[in-house]
């Protein structure tokens, strides 16, 4: 079936015949053109002008249709490889892997960092870029890695082709490495607790913790006891106790709101969104740690069975604190995590802690003072051991206001990398793009319960608060 492109060519080739015969016949004839035959031939170059542009178009239009389908098919090349075999960290410019094919090869892109070959984002505001041009045009940069191995048919949160925000993207481990560091380089707590990453098939992690309660006689290790060979007699077998530990991962969510000026810039976006991202989530992982209720939240110490409430002396006025207070705290601290403990502290509580005095005969000395008075410099210790003001401690008063911790008897799961997802409808009628970062973390205190001692008649814990005083 003949084209229109073979229709235009057939008609361009007749017009050619018929003005090239005419003119051969005058020159035959040794003569000129008729006006007759002039006016045919002006006739033909003119719809010949008109044929040779129709043919031209149409050539365009057929070189345009082939281009568009080369890159529909490449497309869905690079989208049917593994591309699941791509790993972070990976140095930006690595070469392709011969053996992976040509489906796994990256096409070229003046708009990659690196050239084609580049497999990673020069930065974390690139990456947060190509998710809005991802969101806004479907357009996916394949550098972009997706939140379920790679393979975006098996996305956790699903791909819908009309609901961008169903879009998550893994934020690639060395961005991720970045973010953390700062989280956890400027952190009071995150970097005194004991953390342990769980393996990618695992959503949990249970383990065995000795049930000790006491250390009398028979208790301790929840049970052990060892004899001198004089009292072979009676000796009873005996065995450890133990108690199960048990977190599960739960999902820790930061949303940040980035306007349509600010998208435009991937240096201030990677600036605003690494310090607003990084600064919640330390302050909503530090509060779990301390605060949290333990129902689809970390439990934090001052909610655990662990934790040693101090009460207020008899007829101590509300919202004070008493250096009585402090040694009663201090005396009920496990003596192996005194060597490790902090202070954490509200702030409302230093006015209390800078007046304090410890009586010595006649006068006193400062407590949270050096002998020198106000006029010197803070130590910021009590009996040797930091006092750092922290958001998440109550108001004066309250119990929790001043917590005498060792946080290395705190620990804390942690999951891969932080999964990033994006939305144009959230904040769609204020020209904004939504991104939300989600990490998986959980945590609870590792002892279960206060610890009777040996010979004594106070318990003691790693955890200790100062009790109301209203």
């Amino acid at each position: 079936m003949a084209t229109i492109l073979d229709t235009l060519h057939g008609k361009y080739t007749e017009l050619k015949g018929q003005m090239v015969g005419l003119r051969d016949k005058a020159k035959a004839e040794d003569r000129d053109l008729t006006e007759e035959e002039s006016a045919h031939i002006d006739a033909w170059l003119t719809e010949g002008d008109t044929v040779k542009a129709s043919i031209e178009a149409e050539e365009k239009a057929i070189a345009d249709r082939n281009a568009r389908d080369d890159r529909i098919n490449q497309f869905s090349a690079f989208a049917e490889s593994p591309q699941q075999r791509v790993t972070s960290p990976i140095s930006p410019n690595m070469p392709a892997d011969p053996s992976a094919g040509d489906t796994y090869e990256r096409r070229s892109n003046p708009t990659i960092t690196g050239g084609p070959d580049s497999r990673q984002f020069a930065s974390f505001g690139e990456m947060l870029k190509a998710v809005y041009v991802f969101a806004d045009q479907r357009v996916r940069d394949p550098r972009l890695n997706w939140g379920n191995s790679g393979d975006p048919k098996a996305a956790a949160s699903g791909l819908n082709e009309g609901t961008p925000s169903e879009a998550g993207f893994l934020v690639e481990q060395q961005t991720m490495a970045g973010l953390w560091s700062r989280t956890y380089e400027t952190s009071a707590i995150l970097n005194r607790i004991q953390t342990v990453q769980i393996g990618e098939q695992f959503n949990g992690l249970k383990m065995n913790g000795i049930d000790e309660t006491s250390r009398v006689d028979g208790s301790r290790f929840g049970g052990v006891r060892a004899y001198w060979r004089a009292e072979a007699a009676s000796v009873t077998a005996t065995h450890p106790k133990f108690r199960q530990i048990s977190l599960d991962l739960k999902d820790l969510m930061a949303l940040y709101y980035a306007t349509n000026e600010v998208l435009k810039d991937t240096v201030a976006l990677e600036s605003l969104v690494s310090a607003a991202i990084s600064s919640e989530m330390q302050f909503k992982l530090e509060d779990g740690i301390v605060n949290g209720g333990g129902d689809g939240f970390p439990l934090g110490f001052l909610n655990s069975g662990c934790l040693v409430a101090v009460a207020k002396e008899t007829g101590q006025a509300a919202a004070t604190i008493t250096y009585q207070n402090i040694v009663d705290m201090w005396a009920r601290m496990w003596a192996r995590s005194r060597l490790s403990s902090v202070w954490l502290i509200n702030q409302d509580c230093e006015p209390q802690l800078f007046t304090m005095t410890m009586p010595t005969g006649t006068g006193a000395v400062p407590v949270y003072l050096p002998p020198g008075g106000a006029s010197a410099s803070p130590y910021g210790s009590i009996f040797g051991r930091p006092v750092i003001p922290v958001e998440y401690c109550a108001t004066c008063g309250t119990q929790g206001d001043i917590n005498l911790v060792d946080l290395s008897q705190y620990l804390g799961i942690e999951k891969g990398s932080l999964q990033q997802a994006s939305s144009m409808h959230v904040r769609f009628i204020y020209d904004e793009m939504t991104y939300r970062f989600t990490f998986r973390f959980d945590g609870q205190p590792i002892w279960g319960s206060a610890l009777t001692p040996y010979k004594g008649t106070n318990t003691l814990s790693p955890f200790v608060a100062l009790a109301v005083r209203s």
